[in-house]
């Protein structure tokens, strides 16, 4: 998109048709008429009101996927044919591409390059390797006795509720939905009430690349309400759910009083990043650790929010992160030259600036940012921040703060570093840095978290599952590990 100017994106971004109804049984649907406002976080303006699910709408959403799966073609279809259409559906992503982008950027604040070339680039690879994957699975006919058969095959789990927030709304969304409908399942999606039209774009998308009716419902509301029927609702089948930990455990509240559904949760994090003196690249690493706390704003759940550095390169490590920290351009989420955009919404600012302040109260020493900027826009952005002297007790250090904040620790020795990297209740992602590959190998081990980078940050591809351990979550999403959660294995035993 850095081809395309600032003004022309303006123009383009005022162009769009956004939608505001459900997407329900393959049609577009009003519902009862209630609506919400959907703000732009880059000006705090409203961009147009969007259809607000009750619990009837969501009644409506189910009983469409239960037909889906209980006497619709979806599951019946060949896995070839489902795959054709989860690759028409990556091709019409790729057509429509720059109008995602700017629906992305304009709802949740997403500078328009990231959008464009990085949370689109996911979504479309997505339904693609989930596409190419469905006519190549296999079930199993374990070894028996002489005088019998048994087969163990896997069959889809039923009617998904897929719930996903507003950070990455289409990558998250697909990475729920397409192993979904790979294995056969219809699906109940509700996207963040902060990032509804990218999702209600999907559902148009999913119903023209030729999903029959019912197959992928999107239902936009909030949480308490629509979130909660979902969870509630006995005819879903499995519950997926990408946000925070207090809300992950109200999911299993609404599978315990209803009828346990299956509930895969992927949930906050506070991601260590370790740099040891004989990292094979200092000034890489420091990039690398600036880029990854505040890319997308910092609201990433495997954000490295705690960068901790060995205290003999403390000094260096940290000068390097403040100069990138101080490069960055803050603007317009439209303009692609900007690296960070606006944080979500007025409410998460003054979050992450309650963060700040309890920091600075408790006793951590501001090196840079810290504060707000571009205010005469109307919008919610924040200079990159960065702490150093950050004690392990502090909040800074123990709590998703979901935004462009740093905290920099120090240790002396490894061990201490592993002490520290799993000092929390998360354990999502981790980041090490080191030569040696003994070190890495037996760090990586003691590092209790679902991925383990080392020597990077965020790499990888569909191929490799994505999830967390302790209060970060269960299950996992990406790669054919995802199937399991939208499958049942059944055995069938033949007496011969």
């Amino acid at each position: 998109m850095r081809n395309i100017t600032h003004e022309e994106l303006l123009t383009r971004a005022k162009e769009l048709d956004l939608p505001t109804q459900h997407h329900i049984d393959g049609r577009a649907e009003a519902g009862s008429g209630a609506t919400f406002a959907v703000v732009a976080p880059r000006n705090g303006q409203v961009l147009t009101h969007v259809a607000d699910a009750r619990e009837a709408e969501v009644d409506l959403a189910v009983a469409a996927a239960r037909r889906a799966v209980d006497s619709g073609p979806w599951p019946r279809l060949s896995p070839a044919d489902r795959g054709r259409i989860l690759l028409r559906i990556a091709e019409l992503l790729e057509e429509h591409r720059e109008q995602l982008a700017l629906t992305i950027s304009l709802e949740m604040g997403k500078p328009i390059t990231d959008a464009y070339d990085i949370e689109l680039r996911a979504a479309i690879n997505t339904f693609r390797w989930y596409g190419q994957l469905t006519d190549k699975l296999t079930d199993s006919s374990p070894h028996t006795a002489a005088d019998a058969l048994a087969l163990v095959t896997r069959e889809p789990a039923g009617v998904v509720g897929a719930v996903v927030p507003w950070n990455f709304p289409l990558t998250l969304a697909g990475w729920k939905v397409a192993p979904a409908l790979a294995a056969g399942c219809a699906v109940v999606l509700k996207p963040s009430e902060s990032s509804p039209l990218s999702a209600l774009l999907l559902g148009r998308i999913g119903s023209e690349a030729g999903l029959p009716p019912g197959v992928l419902n999107v239902v936009t509301g909030d949480g308490p309400t629509a979130g909660r029927a979902i969870g509630l609702h006995p005819a879903v089948d499995v519950l997926s759910f990408t946000g925070s930990t207090a809300v992950g455990r109200n999911f299993l509240h609404y599978a315990a009083d209803s009828n346990l559904k299956r509930v895969w949760l992927e949930l906050g994090g506070k991601s260590p990043n370790i740099v040891l003196p004989d990292a094979p690249d200092l000034e890489k690493a420091a990039a690398t650790a600036a880029w990854g706390i505040f890319f997308n704003q910092g609201e990433m759940c495997t954000a490295p929010s705690r960068l901790l550095v060995h205290s003999s390169i403390a000094e260096q490590v940290t000068e390097a992160v403040l100069r990138r920290a101080r490069e960055l351009k803050v603007g317009d989420p439209l303009d692609p030259v900007t690296d960070m955009g606006a944080l979500v919404s007025q409410a998460h600012l003054d979050r992450v600036l309650d963060h700040i302040a309890t920091g600075q109260a408790q006793g951590a020493r501001l090196l840079t940012g810290g504060e707000r900027t571009l205010t005469a826009t109307g919008g919610g952005f924040l200079q990159p921040t960065v702490f150093d002297r950050v004690d392990p007790g502090m909040r800074l250090a123990r709590e998703e703060i979901f935004g462009p904040v740093l905290s920099v620790l120090t240790f002396d020795d490894i061990d201490e570093a592993v002490r520290l990297a799993n000092s929390t209740e998360y354990g999502l992602a981790a980041g090490l840095w080191t030569s040696d590959l003994s070190t890495a190998h037996r760090v990586s081990r003691a590092l209790k978290a679902g991925t383990v980078w080392v020597n990077c940050y965020e790499e990888g591809d569909l191929s490799v599952p994505f999830g967390g351990m302790k209060q970060s979550g269960n299950g996992r999403d990406k790669s054919v590990h995802a199937l399991e959660k939208y499958t049942e294995l059944k055995t069938t035993w033949i007496q011969l």
